[in-house]
């Protein structure tokens, strides 16, 4: 990762005397630009599992797209193939063997993208648009799982036109994440489900909103025996709630932050308030990123209970990030989350994914 995070170009991103006219706004962490990015607001990212050499990274959008990149090692990223949806792509994600792609679509269809033979077929079905896509990887079965606008949750075989299951979901799903034998999902009209994926998955569990308005991002993350143990839910009001699923003392361990919020603790002037649009957890130290609308990204250390950094702020949102296996990257999209409205949106403006050597940054405060 000899390149990771070195500014390349111009400037030290000095401030002139004009104010930051000689900083980039599109890029002020002076990242590693991934080259050819999408064409239109960029959905989601998912790096390659570990089981593959090397990092490649997925990128869906609402241009109906989905990319793949190879990172190298100095920091290059290369092209290598797309596949396209006929209508935005909201989610993607990789199997464990690293072979296939799983992305979900507007079209309300998901489709199997196979990265040797670079076809895409059809795997899944919905009655609505797909917001969610994730591969379970049991011992005893391998499947799909899709949540969808149309109020279910499906689990496919990728070989059957029919599901192996349909699950009701009380509203639309939202998000979800899935690390087995756990998956949880967030739904419109802040709905909230726990499901348990062992043998066959089943509903484990509805939960009471932590937070208090429209659910957008939600991440599962492990405790020092590498298992799920709770997960970390945004909402569309600068707050991140950290739950567990059976802790202790739940008044005590469960607690929620703010944060993508604008002039800090100053109660005099009016703050604003952005989304996290995404959560993701570091593979090896358990920390966490967030994203926001203010375009921002920060990291957390949710045992301690601190902020480790805020980056600068980007000239437009941050719509998705995740890390690749070993933590070594962090990976970023800007581009426009319809926050604001159509009155902000420029059409003229670029959308941008960047790469970060996060393998310092979110080491912990204090290792014990």
């Amino acid at each position: 990762m000899s390149l990771f995070g070195t500014s390349s170009g111009f400037g030290t991103g000095g401030t002139g005397v004009f104010g930051s006219t000689t900083t980039d706004s599109h890029n002020p962490m002076k990242d590693v630009e991934v080259t050819s990015p999408p064409d239109d607001s960029i959905s989601c990212l998912a790096f390659s599992p570990p089981t593959m050499p090397g990092n490649f990274l997925i990128g869906g959008s609402w241009a109906n797209d989905v990319r793949c990149w190879e990172v190298q090692d100095n920091g290059q990223t290369v092209p290598k193939a797309q596949q396209m949806h006929t209508g935005p792509v909201l989610d993607a994600c990789w199997s464990d063997d690293g072979s296939k792609v799983f992305t979900a679509s507007c079209d309300k269809t998901a489709k199997m993208w196979d990265l040797n033979s670079n076809q895409a077929i059809q795997i899944a079905q919905h009655d609505g648009p797909i917001k969610a896509i994730h591969w379970i990887k049991a011992p005893n079965y391998s499947c799909i799982m899709t949540g969808s606008w149309d109020k279910t949750l499906k689990f496919w075989d990728t070989r059957s036109p029919n599901p192996m299951m349909s699950l009701q979901m009380p509203e639309r799903c939202y998000c979800a994440d899935v690390v087995y034998p756990m998956a949880v999902v967030a739904t419109a009209e802040r709905g909230l489900i726990v499901y348990q994926l062992e043998n066959q998955p089943s509903e484990f569990r509805r939960i009471d909103s932590p937070l208090k308005h429209q659910h957008r991002c939600v991440a599962i993350f492990k405790d020092k025996q590498n298992k799920p143990t709770g997960f970390a839910l945004g909402s569309i009001e600068g707050r991140v709630a950290i739950h567990y699923i059976n802790p202790p003392n739940p008044a005590k361990d469960n607690f929620t932050f703010k944060c993508h919020r604008s002039n800090g603790t100053n109660t005099t002037t009016p703050q604003d308030i952005y989304a996290v649009n995404a959560i993701a957890f570091h593979p090896v130290h358990g920390t966490l990123a967030t994203v926001g609308s203010d375009g921002r990204f920060s990291f957390w250390d949710k045992d301690a209970r601190t902020k480790l950094k805020t980056s600068e702020q980007l000239d437009q949102p941050i719509t998705a990030c995740c890390f690749n296996q070993n933590g070594n990257i962090f990976a970023y999209a800007s581009s426009y989350d319809w926050s604001k409205g159509h009155e902000y949106y420029n059409p003229q403006k670029k959308n941008y994914i960047f790469l970060r050597n996060a393998a310092e940054e979110l080491k912990p405060r204090n290792k014990k």
